[in-house]
């Protein structure tokens, strides 16, 4: 299973107001977006499927519901569209297939709702394939901390063709004036999984951490950030344990 909030936005005035509130084009059937704080701070990662013309299901990450749909409805104003919390259960099928897609884990995947499927690959497997991908989780790789540029978010979530919405401007000018300070990367490593927030050093100097870790065989994979100015191609350590860049496994 794949644990998950959601939130059902309703209305004739749905559309509008979501492409006002959220970070990338809601007019599709499908797409990532960010519910963001005006200095573009992540309130809740997002992915926003059209079940019908005016009926949007956001599918968050677990308690997270309450906070997008406080935030909505603070913003509503005059719009007419219901807000609510929904309950249903996901289940990512790898593969392919009739549901929502999911391009977290670089494979061909789909999420399906409310439906009884016998469980064929476990979390670890899953945390595998998410590390491998380079995806980032919230309160892991995204928290309040980061910026979305940082964690590869703006390629995969973010418009820079619609109109407005709160967090645009800063996003927009460290995209066209500016540069992240970091990135986040996949490392492999051996010997034991690191802490969350385990130091990542080069050349004697601290340059990021690691945000998620899980063993992978013989092997550990990573998640960490580290500063841009740090090679591609470097060596890093994480303790005493040499970490090498492994490039991102693309969906």
């Amino acid at each position: 299973m794949r644990p998950r909030s959601y939130v059902r936005v309703q209305g004739p005035d749905a559309e509008d107001f979501l492409q006002r509130m959220l970070s990338n084009d809601v007019s599709g059937d499908v797409c990532d977006a960010l519910l963001l704080t005006p200095k573009a701070r992540v309130i809740a990662p997002l992915r926003v499927w059209r079940r019908g013309p005016d009926d949007f299901l956001l599918l968050t990450e677990p308690g997270l519901g309450e906070a997008v749909r406080a935030a909505l409805l603070r913003a509503r104003f005059a719009a007419r569209c219901e807000i609510e919390l929904e309950e249903h259960s996901s289940a990512v099928v790898l593969g392919g297939g009739e549901g929502i897609p999911n391009d977290d884990y670089g494979v061909g995947a789909v999420e399906v709702l409310d439906e009884v499927l016998e469980p064929t690959v476990s979390e670890e497997e899953l945390e595998v394939l998410r590390i491998s991908a380079g995806t980032p989780l919230y309160g892991r790789e995204i928290d309040d901390r980061v910026l979305p540029a940082e964690a590869g978010l703006v390629e995969r979530a973010v418009s820079f063709t619609k109109g407005c919405y709160p967090g645009q401007e800063p996003i927009a000018r460290l995209h066209y004036r500016g540069h992240a300070n970091r990135s986040l990367r996949v490392l492999e490593l051996e010997g034991s999984v690191p802490p969350y927030d385990a130091e990542v050093s080069y050349e004697g100097k601290q340059v990021g951490r690691v945000t998620s870790a899980v063993h992978d065989g013989e092997r550990v994979l990573a998640l960490a950030y580290v500063r841009v100015e740090v090679p591609e191609d470097a060596e890093l350590l994480v303790g005493s344990a040499v970490a090498r860049p492994r490039a991102p496994v693309a969906g």
